[in-house]
């Protein structure tokens, strides 16, 4: 089926989904966004959990009529995707290290099929087959999902995923579609300058969770955040998620519960294997009605009837608080978010925000590179240099971001011509100072919202660049009373201003006489309207917001 075709795209883009996948219609967002990869641009989706991201590749896949790749980083989802797809009568392989020698070989011997789609880890990307396969197959569009992964910014950070725009080049796909739930800007621009993405149409949906009650419990002290949690997890029905910030939190977590007599799990990365499975059953089971766990508990984890998510700490950004409260009522129920917050605990978000880049490893990374004008292989660097792989991951990311270094499609790096060890270690200080002001601010913004006697929904959603005014009635503020008064608003809601002081940003939110400016090599920052009228210290530039 072909765009080109009598009828408009918009109008095969709707006849497609309803004919194969039964949709009634699609979103605005998912239209758009294949309506740009059949006008050959490359596309940034950033939709919620829930919002439909496997069906724009799907029906832009099926209409530019040749294989697809997916590369996605984790087996589980992976086959959930393909047996969506099968379902569907749809061609698909997936290439993944769960399958025998044999399956794999007759996997890949497959690839090339018109209409095909192609999952495939990061890390099969790397090897030399795969690559010969699928740049043979002359694959028309090359998808990453969950491309927050390559972000810093976003929620665990995939070293895997940093030289997925140089393996696009090496295939020659012509299109790049890029799909995560993690929607603030920061994010988005890391995304779309770690990818290569080219004059990217970045579609950003809908972020309300309108079923989703959120509340805020302030508590003094640990005995008091115990206390909390029991009588929450008491009042709460339905099967639960406790996040906390550390595995030993996740422990004590469920430790109370189960004494208060909860049927509770416990998952977290330090558990074995089996340890883990068992988890992961009994709560999908419902044998365990609550699961305490650490962040490594939610990506691809598929259960519709989670009633509430309940954070013992304070997430590190609220593009983490936002998508792991996601994990709530994705059958459209009703659920709640409640955050239990002490503002101690913001000490121990700043530390584990901290990604810290050694500025003397990045050094020898540099020295090793620049010697050479041949391309090094990051495992050989590291027994070289005697460092261990992520540091010297990150400090090769830290020289490709300043443009020191550029990754080869096989997981190699080379040093560029055009910058100097000197000037390459510049760079990095500069960046290592930004990025730290940039994480600082997140956490701020964290605290904001947990201390905002306004509505929670209005200043989650700002946050993300929709504009919600609120209140929403559906958030333990807005159930008390009233929001303050508003003060004047003299800048736009997503528009782009200059400060003397801090450059350029993006007007994020009013919170009475409050105004959030998200700068871009600062970060957030709060200023009084008075203080920003009499003085002067934004100035209009005009236009949205920039990625």
């Amino acid at each position: 089926m072909s765009a080109a075709s009598g009828s408009t795209a918009a109008e095969q883009i709707n006849e497609l989904a309803r004919e194969r996948f039964g949709f009634s219609a699609l979103r605005p967002g998912q239209l758009r966004a294949v309506e740009s990869v059949l006008a050959g641009r490359d596309v940034l989706a950033v939709l919620p959990t829930g919002a439909g991201k496997s069906a724009i590749y799907e029906l832009a896949g099926l209409l530019t009529g040749g294989p697809t790749v997916v590369v996605s980083p984790l087996i589980a989802l992976e086959n959930d995707q393909q047996a969506h797809l099968a379902a569907a009568g749809l061609s698909t392989t997936v290439l993944n290290s769960s399958l025998s020698k044999r399956a794999w070989r007759e996997a890949l011997a497959g690839v090339g099929r018109p209409g095909e789609f192609v999952f495939v880890s990061p890390e099969e990307l790397s090897n030399e087959e795969v690559g010969v396969a699928l740049r043979s197959s002359q694959a028309g569009l090359f998808v990453v999902d969950e491309a927050h992964l390559v972000s810093q910014w976003g929620q665990d950070f995939r070293p895997d995923y940093l030289r997925l725009g140089a393996q696009a080049d090496e295939l020659g796909v012509r299109v790049r579609l890029a799909l995560t739930a993690t929607a603030a800007p920061p994010v988005r621009a890391e995304i779309t300058r770690r990818l290569a993405l080219r004059d990217a149409d970045v579609v950003v949906g809908d972020f309300d969770r309108p079923a989703i009650e959120l509340s805020v419990n302030t508590v003094a002290t640990p005995a008091d955040k115990a206390r909390e949690l029991e009588s929450s997890a008491a009042e709460l029905g339905g099967a639960g998620i406790v996040y906390a910030a550390t595995r030993a939190g996740a422990a004590s977590a469920r430790d109370t519960l189960a004494a208060a007599g909860h049927t509770v799990t416990l998952y977290h990365a330090g558990l074995a294997d089996s340890e883990r499975r068992a988890a992961m059953d009994a709560f999908l089971g419902g044998s365990a009605r609550i699961v305490c766990a650490t962040v490594a508990f939610g990506m691809g984890i598929d259960k519709p009837d989670v009633r509430w998510v309940l954070h013992t700490d304070v997430p590190s950004s609220l593009d983490a608080y936002y998508q792991e409260f996601g994990r709530a009522g994705r059958d459209g129920g009703a659920a709640h978010a409640r955050l239990l917050y002490r503002h101690a605990d913001l000490a121990q978000a700043r530390h584990l925000t901290v990604r810290p880049i050694s500025e003397k490893a990045v050094a020898a990374v540099a020295e090793r590179l620049a010697g050479t004008t041949a391309a090094t292989d990051p495992t050989a660097l590291s027994k070289a240099l005697q460092l261990n792989s992520r540091t010297v991951t990150l400090a090769l990311a830290r020289l490709v971001d300043v443009g020191a270094a550029c990754w080869s499609a096989d997981g190699n790096v080379r040093w560029s011509s055009e910058m100097g060890v000197p000037e390459a270690m510049a760079a990095s200080g500069e960046e290592t100072e930004r990025g730290q002001e940039v994480e600082r601010s997140r956490v701020e913004m964290m605290r904001r919202y947990a201390e905002t006697g306004g509505c929670r929904r209005s200043f989650l959603l700002t946050y993300f660049g929709q504009d919600y005014p609120g209140p929403c009635g559906a958030c333990d503020n807005d159930l008390l009373g009233p929001a303050p008064q508003a003060a004047a608003e003299p800048f736009g809601l997503g528009e782009r201003v200059l400060s003397e002081f801090w450059g350029e940003g993006t007007v994020q939110r009013y919170d009475g006489d409050q105004l959030t400016v998200l700068f871009d090599d600062h970060g957030y920052r709060d200023l009084l309207v008075p203080l920003v009228l009499e003085r002067g210290l934004l100035r209009a530039l005009g236009g949205g917001s920039a990625v």
